[in-house]
C-alpha cells in the first residue's frame, strides 16, 4: 500500500522514488492528478540530474483548451514496493502522478488538510 496526506492547499500527495538508468535515485513528493492520464511528470531538472533515456514527443490536450508538445522519457518509479518501468513527460510542474500509474489500484483520500491518501493494489 502506497500512503500519502492532503495538504492545505487540497493536493493528495505521496511519496516515490525514481530511478535513473544508471541507477541514480531521487525520491519526490508527487501529486495525484485524476484527470491526467498518462503516468508521471517530471520536471526538466530532475530529468537531466537522472539521466532519463529520451524516447519520444508527445502531444496532449491541455487543461486549458491548448495542445501542447513535450519530450516523453523512462524511469523506474519504486510503485508499491516494486521497480516499475514507466513514461515520464517533462513538464516544469510540481511531479504528478497520472491514472496510467494508477490503473489496477484502488484511491482513498480523506479531504481534508491533513487527510490521509491511501493506493491499495486491487484484488
Amino acid at each position: 500500500m502506497i500512503t500519502g496526506i492532503v495538504t492545505a492547499s487540497r493536493e493528495a500527495l505521496i511519496a516515490l522514488t525514481v530511478r535513473g538508468p544508471a541507477g541514480q535515485e531521487q525520491e519526490i513528493q508527487a501529486v495525484i492528478d485524476t484527470g491526467f492520464d498518462g503516468w508521471l511528470t517530471l520536471p526538466s531538472g530532475l530529468i537531466t540530474t537522472l539521466g532519463l533515456k529520451w524516447r519520444r514527443r508527445g502531444r496532449a490536450l491541455l487543461a486549458d483548451g491548448n495542445e501542447g508538445v513535450f519530450d516523453i522519457y523512462e524511469a523506474i518509479v519504486v510503485w508499491d514496493g516494486q521497480p516499475r518501468r514507466v513514461a515520464v513527460d517533462a513538464a516544469d510542474v510540481i511531479p504528478l502522478v497520472g491514472m496510467s500509474l494508477l490503473y489496477g489500484y484502488e484511491l482513498t483520500v480523506q479531504i481534508v488538510e491533513g487527510g490521509s491518501v491511501f493506493i491499495k493494489a486491487m484484488p
